[in-house]
This record gives C-alpha cells, sequence and structure tokens, in this order.
C-alpha cells in the first residue's frame, strides 16, 4: 500500500456529540432556558412552550454530572480528539447577557482539562441546534440583526477564555438546518406547515456574518485557532441518465452548498443572488456585511455525512420517498436503508469529499457519521452491535479511499460515540454509540455505562490508524 492510502499521521480520530442531547442538568448553575428545552419531540416537531411534556433533553444521559467517567472511556478507545458543543445558555443564560455566567464556563473548563489530561484534542462547536429561548422570544431569533452582536460577544467570550487550550473550533452545527427545522436552526416560529423564505435567508445571513465575525475576532486572540463551517452534507445523485434528471440534482446541491460557499468563499454565488431574485427574496444587509464575509473565510470544512439523496423528475419516483437526515427525499433503488429509513451509502462520502474538497481547496473535517439503531443488551451483558462496525467499516474504507484520492481530511469524529438522545426524534431507542447507556426513551434505567462490541473495534482502528478495519 502507497503512503498516500494511509492516513496521515496525527489524525484526529474520535467521537462527536451535542451538549443539548447528553448533559441533562436543564436548569443547574445558571443555566437559561434554550429552543431545545421546548422540543419534546425533535427538532422536526413544533415546540412545545408549555413545557408540560416529558423532555429526555433535560436530563439527557446525565454527561454534566459524569463527564469525568466518560471522557476516561474515550480515552480508553484511544480518541485523539473529541468533538462536542457549549450550551450558549450556560454561558450566558438569556443570550444578551454582557456578563458571562462563570459556573457555565468553570464546567467547560474541567471538560476542557479532563480531555486535555488524556491528550485528547478538544474540537468545540459553538452553537449546535440549540440558542437561548429569551432570544427567540424578545428579538424573534436570528432573523433579528441584534443577534449578530450577540453572538459574537458569545464567541468572543469562549475564544479569550479557551484559546490556550482548544485549538479547533465550529460555528454553527449544520448551518443549513434553518432550511428544513426553522426554529432549531434559527429560532424562528412560523405556522405547521408554513415557512418564510423571507425570513428563513436574512436569518442566514445574520449566521454567516456572526460566523464571519467569530473567525474574524478567533484570530485576532490566537491566530493559530482553526474555524471552520459545518454542513449537513446532502450529497444527490440523478435518479437516472436522462439531462433533466441530473439538472435537478445539481440544483438540489446548490441548497446546501449555498451555505459553505459563502463561509468558504466569502461571498454569494451568482445563482443565490438569481434565485433570491428570482423569488422576491430581499436580504437586508448593512454596510460592510460583504466585506465581513470576503475577509474573514474559514479554515477548514466540517460536515456530517450519514446518507445521499436522489432527485427525479419523474412524479411516479416522486411517490416513494424515504426518510433521512433533516428531509425525505426520493428512493434510491440501489441503496439499502437502516431501521429508520435512512439510505446507506458509504460511497457517498467518498464521492462528497471530492466534491467539497475539489470546490474549495480547504481540508476537510469530518465530524459527523454513524447508524442510529436499535441495540440490545444480552443476557450475559453484551452488545452485539456487528450492524453498527459493519457501516462505520464502510464509510472508513471510502474516506480512505478519498484520501488516496488526494483530498485533505484532518480527522473523523463518528457520531454519538455514547448513546445519547436523537435531535430529529427526542428519544434514546435510536442509539449510535461505542458505549451503551442503560436509559430509556422515558427516561427510565440505571444510567450505567455498558461497553457494545463497537468499542474495541474502534479502538484498534485507533491504534492502528485506520490500517486494521
Amino acid at each position: 500500500m502507497s503512503e498516500i492510502k494511509k492516513f496521515p499521521k496525527g489524525f484526529l480520530w474520535g467521537g462527536a456529540v451535542a451538549a443539548n442531547q447528553l448533559e441533562g442538568a436543564y436548569k443547574e448553575d445558571g443555566k437559561g432556558l434554550s429552543t431545545a428545552d421546548v422540543s419534546p419531540k425533535g427538532i422536526m416537531s413544533p415546540p412545545d412552550f408549555s413545557m408540560k411534556d416529558f423532555n429526555l433533553y433535560h436530563e439527557g444521559i446525565d454527561f454534566y454530572h459524569t463527564y469525568k467517567e466518560d471522557i476516561a472511556l474515550f480515552a480508553e478507545m484511544g480518541f485523539k480528539s473529541f468533538r462536542f458543543s457549549i450550551a450558549w445558555t450556560r454561558i450566558f443564560p438569556n443570550g444578551d447577557e454582557q456578563t458571562p455566567n462563570e459556573q457555565g464556563l468553570e464546567f467547560y473548563e474541567k471538560v476542557i482539562d479532563e480531555l486535555v489530561k488524556y491528550n485528547i484534542e478538544p474540537v468545540i462547536t459553538i452553537s449546535h441546534y440549540e440558542m437561548p429561548l429569551a432570544l427567540v422570544k424578545n428579538y424573534g431569533g436570528w432573523k433579528s440583526r441584534k443577534l449578530v452582536a450577540f453572538y459574537e460577544n458569545y464567541a468572543k467570550t469562549l475564544f479569550t477564555r479557551f484559546h490556550k487550550k482548544v485549538k479547533y473550533w465550529m460555528t454553527f452545527n449544520e448551518i443549513n438546518v434553518v432550511m428544513h427545522a426553522p426554529f432549531t436552526g434559527g429560532g424562528l416560529l412560523f405556522e405547521e406547515g408554513e415557512k418564510n423564505d423571507q425570513d428563513i435567508y436574512q436569518s442566514a445571513h445574520h449566521q454567516f456574518v456572526a460566523s464571519a465575525l467569530a473567525v474574524k475576532v478567533g484570530h485576532e486572540i490566537n491566530p493559530d485557532l482553526q474555524i471552520g463551517c459545518m454542513i449537513a452534507s446532502m450529497l444527490t445523485y440523478p435518479y437516472s441518465s436522462k439531462p433533466e434528471d441530473m439538472l435537478a440534482a445539481v440544483m438540489q446541491d446548490r441548497k446546501t452548498l449555498f451555505f459553505s460557499d459563502v463561509q468558504a468563499r466569502g461571498y454569494y454565488p451568482s445563482y443565490m443572488r438569481n434565485y433570491l431574485e428570482e423569488n422576491d427574496i430581499n436580504i437586508v444587509m448593512e454596510d460592510g456585511d460583504l466585506e465581513i464575509l470576503q475577509e474573514n473565510t474559514v479554515d477548514y470544512i466540517g460536515f456530517s455525512y450519514y446518507m445521499s439523496f436522489v432527485a427525479s423528475t419523474d412524479p411516479e419516483h416522486l411517490k416513494a420517498q424515504t426518510s433521512g437526515n433533516l428531509l425525505a427525499g426520493v428512493k434510491n433503488p440501489h441503496l439499502k436503508a437502516s431501521e429508520w429509513g435512512w439510505q446507506i451509502d458509504p460511497v457517498g462520502l467518498r464521492t462528497v469529499s471530492n466534491q467539497l474538497y475539489d470546490r474549495y481547496q480547504k481540508p476537510l473535517f469530518i465530524v459527523e457519521n454513524g447508524l442510529g439503531a436499535v441495540d440490545k443488551v444480552e443476557d450475559d451483558g453484551s452488545v452485539n452491535d456487528d450492524h453498527r462496525i459493519d457501516y462505520l467499516r464502510a464509510h472508513i474504507q471510502e474516506m480512505k479511499k478519498a484520501i488516496a484520492d488526494g483530498v485533505d481530511i484532518i480527522g473523523y469524529t463518528s457520531w454519538g460515540p455514547i448513546d445519547l438522545v436523537s435531535a430529529s426524534t427526542a428519544e434514546l431507542k435510536k442509539r449510535y454509540g461505542y458505549i451503551y447507556v442503560d436509559r430509556d426513551s422515558k427516561g427510565q434505567g440505571s444510567n450505567k455505562r455498558i461497553k457494545k462490541k463497537s468499542f474495541n473495534w474502534y479502538k484498534n482502528v485507533i491504534a492502528t490508524n485506520g490500517e486494521e478495519l
């Protein structure tokens, strides 16, 4: 095997989580309420401001109190990196305060120090599927320009406190989620079944500016920081070789690539300017916005990859829909699907990696990939998740091929290395981890951690730098 086909030295193997999906302790130590705290059925369902229904996000898997135990397990697996998010509401409970909550900063400092103790590189997402609920109620979410300054202050607070210990950052998790789950992605409230594209694109613009300002202030505080964007990749194939299907696939891909185009290239692409004009969407920009975007592009592209999508212009094909990450799509007859209907396509990871690297010539960081499935604890206490091993092995093999193609990939953090609350459905039935958590979707169980079969498999993958799969 040639050297180029091996994973590079220092490759950042690890796992990825989000604060709202595992921490719990939703009212402790000065934390404010977030959008996740009023989303008991997950990000694709309407919020419930009454908070009368049980919400598993409130409890998570109690990482807030078990982080030392959990990080020790990650260290045992040999993690080189751990991607986690900081809950904005732990630092600024309402989002618009000037002075941060010291207890929140202290908690994340302890998490970071615990990672550093084991030589695990912290990778921080500044905003991941949650924002202060007060910013929704008092300002209308990200459609308000005022949130740009609030976010900039939040990001600056984190960089100032942690820049000596944390090199890798991402500004917004799956920033394109605002198109598909506007409440989670942008704090936007619409009547069920209705979406206001004007508000969505205005919110996206404010997030672009906020992200660029975070890049700017982060580099001013420490030029060595690596600050990336993060998109939910939605690679789209044409259903057939019919030219109309190919064009439909290109158009569908642009809906995602627009978000990385602005952050990686620093400007609104012509196709999006035309789309906005044709659809009477008028983004209000302040003087200097375009310069801020142009001068503060991201250092790398972070992305999630779970599945690919299909575009067709045939009405019959459009009837055969399948579930997916953030949105449903046309069923691909060549692929199998997970228990939740997500189409399994390892080759697509190689394809999208080449697509993104060809487009931007910036390093890539695969920060989410994994299989959500039902796992069972056997009578002997074991959890045999060969289905997960098969899924991950196939994707890592394709990642290796992408590197052989010449793609610069700096790391791979599989999603949910420990079972956590699902974002899409707010349940624990759908598990991703190498570590089983004895807790069900009603919050019942001992909360005990159990190593699955995949635990030692992934441990060996890391130990051999991806040579033994």
